[in-house]
């Protein structure tokens, strides 16, 4: 993913990230820095202003609905986001890619029996060739109703929001740029085997999402499937990225909201009546990431991202900085939209 980001002594402090945490928000246009940078979840995007309001205090009030189907198990989901991390750097090429691609594909085979690669290469200009692999499954295909829900499986191959240039050639570990939407998905995967929902769900892992170094070398596993998709079109997707971070928060993305305004209401309207804090109201940035080649094949796609996550590309972008309780608080909203979904 790209975003413009704070790149000086603040950097890993994140200051006026943070400062959103108490409640206060900058426009964009007054910001004294510019959004921008590849990132494998999503990235931002200043080319034009981002439409920004006031972030409303998060609800403290108790869930007023439950979650359809069975529980969602945070400890399992995490322990899928450190496994994933445990098998190193997850970027094209390497041999922790291969050990995570084909054990995405066994687990995917557990819960949907169905799993399976969509392999593509892609040419680095004045480079290799790379062999990448989006993994996609599927539950109840014969519903007439389709949703989408994918997330981005590789790493950054260079930590480029790292202050000392010594470390900012390495790959980082990607347990919230990557592995989080993964872990989540591979959880919801177990409750609609477990239970199945009355719609159909599409499952899409994406590769190749943050490999850069610029949005020209990104993206690359959802602009080959909105070219080749392995199945029918969904009637809307769900993009996951970045959305372990122990300290999260939401608000709707700008690309989602100007292009299915409605699929963020089910997503709100989900989270709301689940008492989930984390979702605030109003519009946030403008972030490129693997939804915009979906919305651009006519896809009605939106991003869930919390982007105001201080490790993002860097070498501490690691499993501490990540929480059970963020993957369950995403993981019952979307399990809440799709199994009430008609």
């Amino acid at each position: 993913m790209r975003e413009v980001r704070h790149n000086v002594g603040m950097h890993r402090a994140n200051f006026l990230f943070r400062l959103r945490r108490h409640a206060v928000m900058f426009p964009l246009a007054l910001l004294p820095f510019a959004l921008g940078g590849g990132c494998s979840p999503g990235s931002a995007d200043n080319s034009t202003g981002v439409v920004t309001s006031p972030v409303a205090s998060p609800s403290a009030s108790a869930p007023t609905a439950s979650v359809p189907g069975p529980a969602f198990n945070a400890t399992r989901a995490f322990a899928d986001l450190e496994k994933q991390v445990a098998f190193g750097t997850r970027v094209p090429g390497t041999e922790g890619h291969a050990k995570t691609r084909d054990w995405l594909l066994e687990e995917l085979n557990k819960t949907a029996g169905n799993a399976k690669r969509q392999d593509f290469t892609y040419k680095v200009p004045g480079g290799p060739t790379l062999s990448m692999s989006n993994i996609v499954a599927r539950f109840n295909p014969e519903a007439k109703t389709q949703i989408l829900l994918c997330a981005h499986w590789d790493t950054r191959p260079t930590a480029d929001q790292e202050i000392e240039p010594d470390k900012q050639n390495k790959p980082i570990p990607g347990a919230n740029d990557g592995a989080s939407g993964v872990a989540v998905l591979l959880e919801l995967a177990r409750k609609f085997a477990a239970q199945k929902p009355n719609v159909g769900v599409q499952i899409v892992l994406f590769d190749g999402e943050d490999y850069g170094p610029t949005g020209d070398n990104m993206y690359l596993g959802a602009k080959h499937y909105a070219k080749n998709p392995a199945f029918p079109k969904p009637d809307y997707a769900i993009l996951l990225d970045m959305i372990g971070d122990r300290e999260l928060s939401f608000q709707r993305e700008a690309y989602s909201d100007m292009q299915a305004p409605e699929i963020n209401d089910k997503v709100w309207d989900a989270a709301e009546a689940l008492g989930r804090k984390e979702f605030l109201s109003g519009v946030g940035r403008q972030i490129t990431d693997d939804h915009i080649p979906l919305q651009e094949a006519g896809i009605k796609a939106i991003d869930l991202i919390d982007f105001d996550y201080a490790p993002w590309h860097t070498l501490d972008d690691t499993p501490d900085k990540c929480s059970p309780a963020s993957l369950k608080a995403i993981g019952d909203v979307v399990a809440k939209v799709v199994y009430e979904e008609k």
